[in-house]
């Protein structure tokens, strides 16, 4: 299958899943969660690894603000659907293989999602991760259930409040990223060389085993779609974006 957002080759029994939207600053469509998704079906077969990589710079930077200014300015239904998003970081951190987050620069909100999603997450020293959605009069609902896991309630709870973006350092110290270093590619290579002697079966079978150990991701995803829904149907949060994507201006700002 040819794709327009994301670039994917395999190495043997490893998938490098590139985020590529470089004319959107690297965030996230509908397509791009579609095209994911087909992806990650073929990894189920034809992978044991996938490494999760998005652009130099800029890992992923969330809901694509340009993408709903056009819908608004055109009339169109915004057409809100988190459940696909959703359950493609179910997928990545329930599915059948070893998933790992690859950042390298700038992970904010739903990039954020994507990461924690990931059973490992691998840095260099500028990456940053951010939950700017508050500023927008939203509130990271999806994302939550997946950072929750990994850093807590309180540090997720602390990022979702400040909105500012956290380190690599600070990440590392609260879970979110399991670790980081100038040369984050060789870092990669050297999980892959341990990984790559686990048995895909048996990985398989402790990754349901753990989904069922949990089950919070499962719980929570009814609430996190419904709150998800309803932020981004209030006409205030809508406005608070085509302005933003408009004039450049943040909701704070006078006009």
């Amino acid at each position: 299958m040819k794709y327009d957002t994301i670039k994917v080759r395999f190495e043997g029994q490893v998938c490098y899943l590139q985020l590529h939207r470089p004319e959107a600053g690297n965030t996230i469509s509908d397509q791009l969660v579609q095209e994911c998704a087909h992806a990650l079906s073929l990894c189920e077969e034809q992978a044991a690894i996938i490494v999760l990589e998005g652009l130099d710079g800029v890992f992923c930077m969330g809901a694509d603000f340009n993408g709903i200014h056009a819908k608004l300015s055109s009339g169109e239904p915004l057409d809100n659907r988190p459940e696909p998003l959703y359950s493609l970081w179910q997928l990545l951190s329930s599915g059948p293989y070893v998933t790992i987050a690859h950042v390298k620069g700038k992970a904010n909100a739903g990039g954020v999602g994507f990461a924690a999603a990931c059973d490992i997450v691998l840095a260099d020293e500028q990456a940053e991760f951010s939950l700017s959605e508050l500023l927008f009069g939203l509130f990271p609902a999806c994302v939550m259930p997946f950072l929750v896991r990994r850093t807590g309630m309180q540090k997720a709870h602390y990022m979702t409040l400040m909105t500012k973006p956290i380190s690599v350092q600070e990440a590392h110290t609260w879970g979110l990223v399991d670790g980081y270093g100038r040369d984050s590619e060789t870092l990669v290579r050297r999980h892959l060389l341990r990984l790559k002697k686990l048995s895909k079966p048996a990985v398989a079978h402790y990754k349901q085993y753990m989904n069922e150990l949990h089950g919070t991701l499962s719980q929570a995803k009814p609430l996190a779609l419904a709150a998800n829904e309803k932020v981004f149907s209030d006409s205030r949060n809508l406005e608070k974006i085509y302005r933003y994507v408009e004039k450049g201006q943040f909701p704070w700002e006078d006009e």
